[in-house]
């Protein structure tokens, strides 16, 4: 274990012993799934009448805070807040106290209005939102209430969080001052606030911005903090302006932490799942919140913060939570997102003077490969080019099931961008894997009903059935010679792996693919021999990856350091996981059609998943054996056997 995933783990334990008060726009987040079936009119009116057939309540706004230190075990949380003595204040304080959450900061005040953010659904499309709450007016006496209750909250607590969501909440401008006060009366205390509208007023405190937020604070443009640059400016004058740490949330491209004249820039995690943004800032306050009290530095502070966000966001039409087990299990090998501004602007790129091959970062000198490991489909062979035009049309069956060839243009479309989006994100992983995905989809859009939805295995072979067809009729023209392994082969691939083989590098070869598949496939292609019986693939168990199986089998076994093996794919997987074991990663950016030449949207890809090296194709082979300092050939070692790793 590493020394930051311990310095994690000593936080994330160390929250239980922490106490923090909540202040601000607590909130019911009111799910409403509406009927799909055939629309009933109203006699009264003879408009359409929304029918509702299932509904949820959750903690919103402060409490979907509230809700997240509750799901990280902090040990004490108190809410200081006003509900109205309407319905949804009662069910506010009971969803509080459900959490174990101490109500005892909650104000009732007749006429008061709880805020509640009602979200009808109709399937997986949410329709506009309805709010309650946004025109309340606070007098003298519920603002000395609320500040007196404030105080009182701040001296027991180890951290207090203010958030505020709507103009019309609690952080009126003239409670801003008097909340300062309440913050410089408690100078020992984490202040750390969260304000969508009156960010500049708060003195004392930390602010925890997302990059609109922070554009509006400081004047400038939004576009600017799309950049790292603009970001670390950003982030450094938030920094300067309170004189405390300032948190630049960027999304998908993570945090910016800023400390004094030093920022940490976090990058985003890879997500292949559907998304839903709603409640990932309460996820980063909170784990920034409970964090600090836990004794976290500001950039270890973000780094979990960064992880709750990703967590929340996978978690569909709810206000989610990141819960310590899911933070801790996520910190064990995060997928980090690399150069994502290099992977989005191809003129950027450096190639090494003479070559075609992008160099990403600095060339290690002290290269000494004695294991490389290729991915196959569109690494090595295209026996497979096209499989995504078999498997998006099988997706879009799946989940539109009898509704397929009569639903409307408009939600085939945003069905298909779904399907493709996610194809593109799971490249390179299990086929099962992507199926157990799917699975989720064709819950998530409600088209087909829950007894007709399948497992992943049943996907994967209605998906299996229709590939093999093609990938069987290529294979029978090569043993007909009737084509050539040349014909479904990346240029120069066959004599690549003669090369190192020639020159004693032990090869492997693992993928997503089932094994008897990939085995069968290679031997087809002749190349089968070179890998001396270390060919892997899929075993049926989506906790089996093979990719990640190999890299930490010959590592292992063969006690290498990162400078001592490579590895070669197409995919985004082998990639992260060789970066992430310190290896050289060579992502091969192939235009499978052609089969040599470049691909700039795996590129992309690929530079995103963490890649040293950049190459089309092997076409300049001798070029790329000197890029690996493998010019000499040198004896070739006695094969060892394989040996059953699943």
């Amino acid at each position: 274990m590493d020394n930051s995933l311990r310095r994690i783990e000593a936080i994330v334990g160390g929250m239980k012993d922490r106490t923090i008060s909540i202040f601000g726009d607590f909130c019911v987040d009111a799910y409403w799934e509406l009927s799909l079936g055939e629309l009933e009119v109203s006699i009264e009116t003879g408009l359409p009448v929304n029918r509702v057939r299932k509904q949820r309540y959750l903690l919103g706004g402060a409490g979907s805070v509230a809700a997240n230190l509750a799901a990280m075990q902090v040990g004490r949380i108190r809410a200081v807040a006003v509900v109205g003595d309407d319905p949804f204040g009662g069910l506010l304080q009971t969803l509080l106290r459900e959490q174990g959450i101490d109500t005892t900061g909650v104000l009732v005040r007749t006429g008061w209005q709880t805020m509640v953010y009602a979200k009808p659904c109709e399937g997986e499309q949410e329709r506009s939102r309805i709010d309650f709450g946004a025109f309340n007016e606070m007098g003298d006496d519920l603002q000395r209430a609320l500040l007196t209750t404030l105080d009182e909250a701040a001296a027991k607590s180890d951290a207090v969080i203010v958030n505020q969501q709507v103009p019309g909440g609690l952080c009126s401008e003239r409670l801003i001052q008097e909340i300062n006060r309440v913050i410089a009366r408690h100078p020992e205390k984490f202040f750390i606030v969260d304000a969508r509208h009156r960010p500049e007023q708060f003195h004392g405190a930390v602010l925890k911005l997302n990059t609109a937020e922070a554009a509006r604070l400081l004047a400038e443009d939004p576009t600017q903090g799309g950049t790292d640059a603009g970001a670390i400016d950003f982030a450094l004058r938030m920094s300067r302006l309170t004189q405390k740490p300032a948190f630049l949330t960027r999304g998908e491209r993570g945090l910016a932490v800023a400390v004094a004249d030093q920022v940490t820039l976090i990058p985003g995690l890879q997500v292949i799942e559907q998304i839903d943004p709603v409640g990932a800032g309460d996820a980063v306050v909170a784990a920034l919140a409970a964090s600090l009290a836990a004794g976290a530095t500001p950039a270890e502070a973000g780094t979990i913060a960064n992880i709750a966000a990703t967590i929340t966001i996978k978690k569909l039409k709810t206000t989610g939570t990141a819960s310590a087990e899911e933070i801790l299990a996520a910190a064990q090998e995060p997928n980090y997102v690399f150069n994502r501004e290099l992977a989005a602007s191809p003129r950027r790129a450096k190639f090494l003077s003479g070559t075609e091959f992008e160099l990403i970062g600095e060339l290690p000198t002290d290269l000494e490969i004695k294991h490389c490991i290729f991915d196959h489909d569109g690494t090595l062979s295209t026996l497979r080019e096209g499989w995504e035009k078999i498997m998006e049309p099988m997706m879009m069956h799946a989940i539109l099931g009898e509704q397929h060839d009569s639903v409307d243009d408009t939600t085939y479309a945003r069905i298909t961008s779904l399907v493709r989006g996610f194809i593109d994100r799971t490249t390179g992983i299990q086929t099962l894997v992507q199926m157990k995905g799917l699975v989720e989809i064709v819950r998530q859009c409600g088209f087909v009903s829950e007894a007709d939805i399948l497992e992943e295995h049943g996907y994967k072979a209605i998906y299996n059935k229709d590939l093999l067809r093609m990938v069987v009729l290529r294979v029978q023209k090569l043993r007909n010679d009737e084509l050539q392994p040349a014909d479904f082969e990346i240029k120069n691939a066959h004599l690549l792996l003669k090369e190192l083989y020639d020159r004693g590098v032990t090869l492997y070869l693992a993928s997503g693919t089932d094994v008897a598949d990939t085995i069968a496939e290679a031997e087809a292609m002749g190349y089968a021999a070179y890998f001396q019986g270390r060919i892997f693939g899929a075993v049926g168990d989506v906790n089996k990856e093979a990719k990640k199986m190999v890299l930490d089998r010959i590592i292992r076994e063969n006690g290498l350091a990162g400078h001592e093996f490579a590895t070669f794919g197409d995919g985004p997987v082998e990639l992260r996981e060789t970066q992430r074991r310190g290896g050289f990663c060579i992502g091969v950016a192939s235009d499978e059609l052609r089969r040599f030449g470049l691909n700039l949207r795996k590129r992309e890809r690929l530079i995103r998943a963490g890649a040293d090296l950049i190459i089309p194709d092997y076409s300049q082979l001798s070029a790329l054996l000197k890029t690996l300092q493998l010019d000499e050939i040198v004896a070739r070692p006695i094969s060892v056997e394989q040996e059953d790793i699943a």
